[in-house]
């Protein structure tokens, strides 16, 4: 007990709620801006996720969205905009130690295991799925 910090889950899960919904909030008001100039609402979310990322992104590599993630907890790394963080810190940290060796592969160090299982997963849904069709 000296060594553990202590911490409120009452005021963790309120950081998380507030955080991750002003994450989601902004990507409703994205979603609601691309659908209002005319795209449809699979084009509307398709745009709002890939700029939900280059936001992520771009606050990974200016150092805020860790500030963000260390204050909202799962509250900013559950969105997508967390995983976009989870590929791009990596990176960042890493590139000093060439193209390679450094960027390319630590980069998945965090993503790599999730990608790879939802890409084998994705594979298995779709055999079964064409299994069932057959009958």
């Amino acid at each position: 007990s000296q060594v553990t910090p202590s911490y409120s889950l009452t005021l963790n899960m309120l950081k998380a709620f507030l955080v991750g919904g002003i994450i989601c909030c902004i990507g409703q008001g994205i979603m609601n801006f691309a659908m209002s100039r005319g795209l449809d609402q699979m084009n509307a979310g398709k745009w709002t996720s890939v700029i939900l990322v280059l936001i992520s992104v771009i606050l990974t590599g200016l150092n805020i969205y860790p500030t963000i993630a260390k204050f909202g907890g799962a509250g900013a790394l559950v969105p997508i905009t967390g995983f976009a963080n989870g590929v791009a810190a990596p990176a960042i940290e890493f590139k000093s130690e060439g193209w390679i060796l450094g960027l390319g592969v630590k980069m998945f160090t965090i993503a790599g295991p999730v990608i790879v299982y939802g890409t084998a997963a994705s594979v298995v849904y779709g055999l079964i799925l064409y299994i069932i069709s057959l009958f």
